[in-house]
C-alpha cells in the first residue's frame, strides 16, 4: 500500500505541475505536434479461481520474473459488523490479531514474516478486514505457515490488547486534532445516520470498554474459511501454490453458526444542511460535501467515474480550474467516489481560507449544478477517460496493488474479470451516460455540507444558502 500511495502521489504531483504550467500559458504550443495516440487499455492478468473444500476462496495470479509474491487475505465482516456497543472494534481486532497465537509470540510472528522478506499490513474496512504482505518467492511457504497460524489460532494476549488499546486511544486523540478526520467522521454520520456504515473509527468509550474476550469472540465469529479469500500475485507456480495453501489451510473448519451477512442498503435520506464542528481560532475552513453515489456493482459506476474526473477527480477538472487555478481559494480541492459493498458515497473536499468560505461553497454549488445541467465537451470526455485508464495501468504495475484490487472485488461480490473490464467500460462511456449520472448524483440539492472551522465564519458566511446551519449533533 505504501508503494501504491507513493505512485499516486508522484502521478498527481506531476500532473499538478503540468496543470500549473499550462495555466500560465506563456507560449503557444509548437505547430505540427502529433495527435494523441489511441488509449491503450489495461490488460488484466489471468486469474485462476479455486476454492478449498472448507469454502476458502483462492485467486491466483502467476507473474513470473520478479522474485516476490504479494499475499492478501480478505475476511468478510468489517467495521459495519462491529457490535453497536463497541463501534470501531474491528480496528482493534486488526491491530491485535498478530500479537500472539497458541504457539507463537508477537515477536516470533514479526520475525518470521520479516525473515520471509515482508511485513504484515492491512486495514479494517467497512465490509472486511484485510491483511497483506509481500514476501520473497522462495519464502512463500514459510510466510503461509505463519499467516495460517495468525488466521486460525490468534489468542489476543491480555498484555498485548492493553498496549493496543493505549495506542488506539492516543491515535484517536491525534486524529481528533485533524480537521480532515473530523470532516470524514461527521460526514459519515450525517450521510448514513443509524446505519452501520456511519462508523469510521472507534470512540474513547469503545476503546476503553473493549476486552480481550470481546476480541476473541469477534475473531471466532468472523475469521472462518468460508468467509475468507486469499489473493496471491507474483512469481510462483499456480499448482504448487494451491497445494501449499491446501496443506496450510485445508484443516481450518468453519463453525456451525451462520456467517456474517450483508448489512443492507442504508436509506438515502441524508440532510440537505450545513453541519459544523467548531475549531475556535482556525484560519481556514475544511469543507466536505457528500451524497449517495453508485457502488462498484452498479451498472452506472464507470460513467460516474468519468463524470467525477471531469468535475473534480483529476487536476484539470472543472473544480480545480475554478477554485484553485482561477480564484485561488484553495490549493488542493478534489472529489471522490467511495464504494462500500451496499452503498456508494460521492464526496467533495476543499480546505479554504476563512475569508472565502462562503465564496468557495458558492463555486462548488455552481460546479455541482453545472455537471447536473450541462454536457461535457469532447475534450473533457477524452481527458477523463485517458486519465482514468492511464492511472489504473500505472497503479496495477505493482503486485501488491493487483492483489489489493482483486481482494476489493471479492469483498464487493464481483468476479476477478472486472479488473480488466473496468477500463474497457470507461473507454465506452458516452457523454449521454455522463449526463445521466450527473443529473442523478451531482445536484447541490442532494448534498450534505460539513464545515470544520471557526463557528462565526461558518455561521456568518454559510447562512445565506437557504440551508440550516447547525453544530454537529
Amino acid at each position: 500500500m505504501k508503494h501504491l500511495a507513493l505512485c499516486i502521489r508522484l502521478l498527481l504531483a506531476g500532473t499538478l505541475a503540468l496543470t500549473a504550467l499550462a495555466a500560465e500559458k506563456p507560449h503557444p504550443l509548437p505547430k505540427g505536434l502529433p495527435a494523441y495516440g489511441p488509449v491503450v487499455p489495461f490488460h488484466a492478468p489471468r486469474v485462476e479461481v479455486k476454492r478449498l473444500a472448507n469454502g476458502m476462496a483462492l485467486w491466483l495470479v502467476p507473474r513470473p520474473g520478479f522474485p516476490k509474491v504479494a499475499l492478501t487475505f480478505a475476511v468478510r465482516g468489517g467495521m459495519a459488523e462491529d457490535p453497536k456497543s463497541l463501534p470501531g472494534l474491528s480496528q482493534l481486532l486488526f491491530a491485535t490479531i498478530d500479537q500472539g497465537t497458541k504457539t507463537r509470540s508477537a515477536k516470533q510472528i514479526a520475525e518470521e514474516i520479516q525473515a520471509a522478506g515482508g511485513d504484515l499490513t492491512g486495514s479494517a474496512r467497512a465490509d472486511a478486514i484485510v491483511l497483506s504482505t509481500g514476501v520473497l518467492a522462495s519464502k512463500t511457504d514459510a510466510a503461509l505457515t505463519v499467516l495460517a497460524d495468525v488466521l486460525e489460532n490468534a489468542t489476543f494476549p491480555d498484555s498485548e490488547v492493553e498496549l493496543a488499546k493505549r495506542n488506539a486511544a492516543d491515535n484517536l486523540r491525534a486524529q481528533e486534532a485533524d480537521p480532515d478526520f473530523l470532516a470524514r467522521r461527521t460526514l459519515a454520520k450525517a450521510i448514513f445516520g443509524e446505519h452501520p456504515y456511519s462508523v469510521v473509527s472507534p470512540t474513547e468509550e469503545s476503546i476503553s470498554k473493549a476486552t480481550p474476550a470481546d476480541l476473541r469472540q469477534e475473531y471466532a465469529r468472523r475469521f472462518r474459511p468460508d468467509q475468507t479469500a486469499l489473493v496471491a500475485v507474483g512469481d510462483f507456480d499456480a499448482a504448487k501454490l494451491a497445494a501449499d495453501v491446501e496443506h496450510q489451510f485445508g484443516t481450518w473448519q468453519a463453525p456451525s453458526e451462520a456467517p456474517v451477512s450483508d448489512v443492507g442498503k442504508p436509506p438515502e435520506d441524508n440532510p440537505h444542511a450545513v453541519l459544523y464542528v467548531a475549531r475556535a481560532g482556525s484560519v481556514q475552513t475544511t469543507l466536505a460535501f457528500g451524497s449517495f453515489g453508485p457502488t462498484q456493482r452498479d451498472p452506472d459506476y464507470e460513467a460516474a467515474e468519468v463524470a467525477n474526473a471531469i468535475y473534480g477527480g483529476m487536476f484539470g477538472s472543472r473544480l480545480v480550474l475554478n477554485i484553485r487555478e482561477d480564484k485561488g481559494y484553495t490549493y488542493s480541492p478534489g472529489s471522490f467516489l467511495q464504494s462500500r459493498r451496499d452503498a456508494g458515497l460521492f464526496e467533495t473536499r476543499a480546505d479554504v481560507r476563512n475569508a472565502v468560505t462562503g465564496a468557495s461553497v458558492n463555486e462548488i454549488e455552481y460546479e455541482l449544478n453545472r455537471m447536473a445541467t450541462t454536457s461535457p465537451s469532447d475534450e473533457e470526455m477524452d481527458h477523463a477517460r485517458r486519465y482514468l485508464v492511464g492511472l489504473k495501468a500505472i497503479i496495477l504495475q505493482l503486485q501488491g496493488s493487483v492483489a489489493n484490487q482483486l481482494a476489493t472485488l471479492w469483498i464487493m461480490g464481483l468476479p476477478p474479470e472486472e479488473l480488466g473490464l473496468e477500463s474497457e467500460k470507461i473507454q465506452k462511456v458516452t457523454a449521454q451516460e455522463v449526463d445521466a449520472v450527473s443529473h442523478k448524483y451531482f445536484p447541490f440539492s442532494r448534498q450534505t455540507v460539513v464545515a470544520i472551522g471557526e463557528p462565526k465564519v461558518i455561521e456568518g458566511q454559510l447562512g445565506v444558502f437557504g440551508m440550516a446551519v447547525k453544530p454537529e449533533p
